[in-house]
């Protein structure tokens, strides 16, 4: 299994740099894929995947990027407001064919796969965003990662207090807050290796906030995905990633990073 988690992580990282690295259209139409893998796996709990609500999103999510590669987001929230009238019109009239649950389920997963994830294109496209989009999977798999590992040594060593007990046992308040000092000094030290990289001074302060700030958001977006899927008493979203599961299960705190760095690294003008 560690082999296995190990290889796919790999090429996840892999594939994270090419497209990351390529920008424009290619991390356009990767991140379309991704979430519509990502949509299919939260629509799989109902058993709407390939239904008309389902196919519905889908082909808004088409659009969605349509409209944010030609830079046409004046008409995101004209699209968002008609996508809702779209999917009420299909419950009226297929009515009970669908119920409340399957609606709501299928207009929540726009926003959470959808537009959520899109951050990352979005704030590649930025003036900076070739350095400051890493910041995305700082925070978010970064923190993760250092999170795991604090966690393993103090409760070796002192034991851990658990953060929450129901929804996620293993997490620790130790763990958490290493993870949290792990990010922040993961983004000075980006800042630094960018520095020395590119032959120009980076904003360590700016991006050591940037990744505390971040690294806070991303343990919610963990959290959050976990308590869906206790709702619904699944192990994982989907199984496409060997050894990590879901795209949901690997890009859940990415979700939740993406659009924070976005506004983060706009504000603070890096």
């Amino acid at each position: 299994m560690f082999k296995t988690r190990l290889i796919s992580g790999i090429l996840l990282v892999a594939v994270a740099l090419i497209t990351i690295i390529s920008g424009g259209d290619v991390l356009a139409v990767t991140l379309l894929g991704v979430s519509i893998i990502g949509l299919g796996e939260l629509f799989q709990i109902r058993s709407m995947q390939f239904q008309a609500p389902a196919l519905i999103i889908y082909a808004a999510t088409l659009i969605y990027y349509l409209l944010l590669r030609f830079a046409l987001t004046e008409y995101l929230w004209m699209m968002a407001v008609a996508l809702l009238l779209l999917l009420m019109a299909v419950y009226v009239f297929t009515f009970p064919k669908y119920d409340a649950d399957q609606m709501m389920l299928a207009f929540f997963g726009f926003f959470y796969v959808t537009v959520l994830l899109s951050f990352v294109y979005r704030t590649r496209m930025l003036e900076n965003g070739g350095v400051t989009v890493w910041l995305v999977f700082l925070c978010s798999w970064g923190y993760d990662t250092c999170a795991y590992c604090v966690g393993m040594l103090t409760g070796k060593l002192v034991g851990n207090h658990k953060m929450t007990p129901k929804l996620s046992p293993k997490k620790s308040v130790e763990g958490a807050v290493g993870g949290l000092i792990g990010a922040v000094l993961l983004g000075a030290a980006y800042a630094a290796i960018m520095g020395s990289v590119r032959g120009e001074a980076q904003p360590v302060l700016e991006f050591m906030i940037i990744c505390g700030v971040g690294a806070v958001i991303a343990q919610i977006g963990d959290l959050a995905a976990s308590a869906i899927k206790r709702n619904y008493n699944l192990k994982d979203y989907g199984t496409i990633i060997p050894g990590h599961g879901g795209v949901l299960d690997r890009f859940d705190s990415v979700i939740f990073t993406a659009p924070v760095i976005f506004y983060l690294a706009s504000m603070l003008n890096v």
